[in-house]
C-alpha cells in the first residue's frame, strides 16, 4: 500500500495525461483529493483496505487495477475486461478456499418464474420473483431478466421500464450456492458475455428506473446504477461483498458503479465490503431519491 502524503498528492494532481499508476502493484491511498488516487481516505480509516489486502490480495489488487481503466473504456469493453479479470479469479487460491469452506443449505423448490413481467398502455415492469431467498441472482434468473431485457428493447412503444424486486429484499447478490459451478472459467466467461443484462440495461437506460429495497448487494446494485433513474426505500442497503469471496464484481458494476460515483468511492466500496444506508447512497449518487413505503 502506498500512502501520499499531501505534497505528493499535488504533484500526482498536476499531472494531465495518462495515469502513470496505472500499472503499479500498489493501492495508492491519498487522505487529501487527489485525483490519481485509488482511495481517498482519512488516515483512521485505514484499517478495513489493510484488512482486505491481507485477506485477499490478489481479488483487492485486481480490482484496483480493473477500475484505474474504468473511465477510459466503453460499456462493451469494460464488461470484457471485468468478466475476464473474474474469470481469472475463479481460478486462484482465494475463491478456491472460499468454495471449499462455504457450506450449501437446503434450498426450496423453484415455484414460477424467476422473473414476473406484467405490462399495460404505459409501462413494462420487471419483478425479480425468488423472494424466499432474498432474490438471489441465479442462472435462470439472470437468463429470463435478459429476455425481459430483449424484449423491452423491442418494444415499439418504447415504454418506460420499471425494474423491482419482490418480497424483503430487492437482490440479495449472486446465488452462492452457483458460484464455481462452470465446467470450465473460459466456459463461463462467454456466458458472461451472451447473456449480460448488463449489456442490455445499459443500452436501456433512458427509458429504464429502478427501485431498491432492503439488501441490495452486488449484482443488486450492480445493475440497477445503469438506470438513468434509482429510488430507494429509506432501509435499503447497498455492498459489494465479491472481495470477501475471492471475486470482484461481475454483474457489469466496475463499468455502472463508477460512473455514478466515481471510482475512488467504488474502489472503496468493493475494497471494504462496507455496507451503506440508503442516504449515503443517495448523497454520493448512487441512487437519486428516497421514498418512504
Amino acid at each position: 500500500m502506498v500512502i501520499v502524503e499531501p505534497d505528493g498528492a499535488a504533484f500526482l494532481e498536476a499531472d494531465d495525461g495518462d495515469n502513470p499508476l496505472s500499472g503499479l502493484p500498489a493501492l495508492v491511498v491519498s487522505h487529501t483529493p487527489c485525483r490519481l488516487a485509488d482511495v481517498v481516505v482519512p488516515a483512521a480509516d485505514l484499517d478495513p483496505l489493510h484488512e482486505a489486502f491481507e485477506r485477499t490480495p490478489l481479488a483487492a489488487m485486481a480490482l484496483v487495477l480493473l477500475l484505474r481503466g474504468a473511465s477510459t473504456r466503453t460499456t462493451e469493453q469494460g464488461l470484457v475486461a471485468e468478466s475476464l479479470t473474474y474469470s481469472m479469479l475463479q481460478g486462484a487460491p482465494e475463491f478456491a478456499a472460499w468454495h471449499r469452506s462455504y457450506r450449501q443449505s437446503d434450498r426450496l423448490a423453484e415455484i414460477g418464474a424467476a422473473v414476473q413481467v406484467t405490462e399495460d398502455d404505459r409501462q413494462l415492469t420487471l419483478t425479480l420473483s425468488r423472494p424466499h431467498v432474498h432474490n438471489a441472482f441465479s442462472k435462470r434468473m439472470r437468463d429470463e431478466l435478459t429476455e425481459a431485457l430483449i424484449t423491452a428493447s423491442a418494444d415499439g412503444l418504447e415504454r418506460p421500464v420499471l425494474l423491482r424486486g419482490a418480497g424483503p429484499s430487492f437482490c440479495s447478490g449472486g446465488d452462492l450456492h452457483e458460484f464455481g459451478s462452470f465446467a470450465s472459467n473460459a466456459e463461463a466467461h462467454l456466458v458472461r458475455l451472451t447473456r449480460s443484462p448488463a449489456r442490455l440495461m445499459a443500452a436501456l437506460a433512458p427509458r429504464v428506473s429502478v427501485h431498491l429495497h432492503g439488501a441490495c448487494m452486488g449484482a443488486g446494485i450492480e445493475l440497477p446504477a445503469y438506470a438513468h433513474r434509482v429510488t430507494a426505500s429509506p432501509a435499503a442497503i447497498v455492498s459489494l461483498p465479491e472481495i470477501g469471496l475471492g471475486l470482484v464484481p461481475g454483474a457489469g458494476g466496475t463499468v455502472s458503479i463508477p460512473r455514478r460515483i466515481g471510482r475512488q468511492r467504488t474502489a472503496w466500496l468493493g475494497l471494504t465490503g462496507a455496507r451503506i444506508d440508503a442516504t449515503t447512497a443517495l448523497e454520493w449518487g448512487l441512487v437519486d431519491e428516497i421514498i418512504a413505503g
